[in-house]
């Protein structure tokens, strides 16, 4: 689980700004930036993790640079991050954006004629009132990225110690021990039900 809180950092850092950006724009461009968001969601996770290989490889577009550099990120514990973050960072963006832009503005401009600064009234006002969205959204980004398969296989392999998964160690030991597969698997089935539970408590509540 230890990528998949990384995982989540890196979305939550990355996506947070963009999807305030998001929200205060609704022209053609920020249209364009959405589409690319929502992509993956739609995409095959093997799908995802060709892209990935595409990117990274030592053929890939940023390969040779990389390799320049005396790095390689393909079949590493970097590629299960960079699998984890491209699967979950979608479904943090997309409810973080729906949370930002039910804050109302005029809080903002209060906030701004107050004397805070765009930043300070982010932090301020925005995140707070979009408090709920922002833990639902990296609730969902977690989970989705504690059940990554598909992607990590094909960018990161199944490494047992380097680059293996829960489910991959779920996918592997169906092979090899029925009884260890079925015990890794109650542990994601708990964990995603404690989750689903947490944001019940803490997520967006609907208005009835």
């Amino acid at each position: 689980m230890g990528t998949t809180t990384l995982a989540l950092v890196l979305i939550v850092v990355l996506g947070t700004p963009l999807a305030w950006r998001l929200s205060r724009k609704r022209r053609s461009p920020s249209r364009w930036v959405m589409l690319v968001v929502e992509l993956p969601v739609v995409l095959p996770p093997t799908v995802l993790g060709i892209a990935l290989l595409e990117t990274f490889g030592r053929q890939g577009l940023l390969g040779p640079g990389l390799a320049a550099l005396g790095m390689s990120v393909p079949f590493t514990t970097t590629a299960v991050i960079l699998a984890q973050v491209m699967v979950g960072a979608p479904l943090y963006v997309l409810t973080a954006t729906a949370g930002f832009r039910a804050v109302d503005d005029d809080l903002i401009l209060v906030a701004r004629t107050l004397g805070a600064s765009p930043s300070r009234a982010f932090f301020s006002v925005a995140i707070p009132a979009a408090g709920a969205s922002l833990v639902s959204g990296a609730g969902l980004a977690w989970a989705r990225a504690l059940g990554e398969f598909g992607a990590t296989l094909m960018f990161a392999g199944n490494l047992p110690g380097k680059t293996q998964t829960l489910t991959l160690a779920v996918f592997q030991a169906l092979e090899q021990d029925l009884a260890q597969a079925r015990a890794i698997a109650l542990i994601l089935v708990v964990v995603a039900v404690l989750l689903l539970l947490l944001l019940r408590v803490f997520g967006p509540r609907s208005s009835s």
